[in-house]
């Protein structure tokens, strides 16, 4: 006999039948989507994608490419964009980090891309400066590398040597590292060319703006990885790797759809590249000064409002090399009987939901406005006052 749930579905696909009418794809689930104060952070979505993005990749899905031929025609408008030879979508900064770290240690030779992680005849070291040091760099690490930590400009360029397949570099950080940089990025990359060593920028924090991309690529370095699913708005799981042609050219044969490669899992679909090279082209026109009046106007709001609950209110330092407003409210817990995970607590479980982070060290919450639309500064201040009355 015939049901319900067997009917429906199947008529409606068979356009016999209209499909009972959904309450929308989260709520059908039984999910409540959240408000963003966190910023552009993976575990929520990480960035709500351009709405004509979504229908750039309805339109590359109806048909069939050659996806090489793909790769390189976006590769191509990527690349005059970033100012760099080349370019390739990922899988996220990670995955280009990854092929990055790849691309340095097999070059074109397919024997050794087919020999990762296993790197017998191969270079086996990177260098890091040692506060560049983050959970990412997993991402270097995944390729059976030795990371060779250093802390002085001395120990750096001792340390480039017969093994060194890369050098690493974060670029753009909060403020709030226990020490400088060593080697700032101009150095970093003039002693490593001297050296014959490749450079890799994790340049995932130098966005907003665009100008940092190109910038940055100025300086020579070899490679740049940055994720086009967060502040560029494209689709969330995509990332773009750009530098020179012949670095570029290893990392696709060690990436999908080469299928004895390490970096087969990193796949990346026609409709991802297309999608996210219109979110870039977008995304490199945008008025980055209005955007940020924008963001700083709802944090000033915010904070004003946090200030008349009687929370002591700051902003957090901008991060070298962009800006971004964060508004950091701590209180006295005991007299408020309201701990920050308390308080965490309530705004992701009240109406509407909202995401937010704890403070530093803990103490307080910091909410970051990034993409935030006009309008939801008013709902947590309304939230906050909730909570506090």
């Amino acid at each position: 006999m015939l049901n319900r749930r067997w009917f429906f579905p199947v008529m409606s696909a068979m356009g016999l039948a209209a499909a009972p009418k959904s309450r929308g794809v989260y709520a059908d689930l039984g999910i409540r989507p959240v408000l963003n104060f966190q910023g552009p952070v993976t575990t929520i979505g990480a960035a709500k994608m351009w709405p004509e993005i979504q229908a750039i990749m309805a339109e590359a899905a109806r048909d069939f490419a050659v996806l090489e031929e793909v790769k390189d025609a976006v590769g191509a408008r990527l690349a005059k964009l970033c100012g760099t030879e080349a370019a390739l979508v990922t899988s996220g900064t990670c995955g280009a980090i990854s092929l990055g770290t790849y691309a340095c240690l097999t070059g074109s030779d397919q024997a050794k891309v087919r020999r990762l992680p296993d790197l017998s005849g191969m270079k086996t070291e990177v260098v890091i400066q040692k506060p560049h040091r983050n959970g990412y760099d997993h991402s270097v690490r995944s390729a059976g590398v030795k990371i060779v930590d250093v802390d002085s400009r001395d120990t750096f360029i001792n340390a480039l040597g017969p093994q060194t397949a890369m050098i690493y570099f974060l670029g753009g950080t909060r403020g709030d590292w226990a020490w400088e940089t060593p080697v700032p990025l101009n150095d970093c990359v003039a002693i490593a060319k001297k050296a014959g060593v490749p450079v890799l920028i994790d340049a995932a924090n130098l966005l907003p703006s665009w100008d940092n991309i190109p910038r940055v690529a100025a300086t020579g370095v070899d490679l740049i990885a940055f994720s086009g699913g967060k502040h560029i708005r494209g689709p969330q799981s995509t990332g773009i790797l750009a530098g020179r042609k012949d670095l570029l050219h290893a990392a696709w044969l060690n990436s999908s759809p080469h299928s004895d490669s390490n970096g087969r899992a990193m796949k990346v679909n026609k409709e991802e590249m297309i999608g996210l090279l219109a979110a870039v082209e977008k995304y490199s026109k945008l008025d980055f000064v209005a955007l940020e009046r924008e963001y700083e106007r709802q944090a000033a709001y915010l904070m004003g409002e946090l200030q008349k609950s009687g929370l002591k209110v700051e902003k957090a330092r901008f991060e070298r090399g962009r800006r971004v407003h964060r508004v950091i409210a701590t209180w006295d817990e005991t007299a408020r009987r309201r701990t920050t995970t308390q308080v965490i607590e309530q705004l992701r479980e009240g109406e509407p939901r909202i995401a937010a982070l704890p403070g530093p060290y803990g103490k307080g919450i910091e909410f970051t406005f990034l993409m935030n639309d006009p309008g939801e500064e008013k709902i947590v201040a309304r939230r906050m006052r909730e909570i506090f009355a």
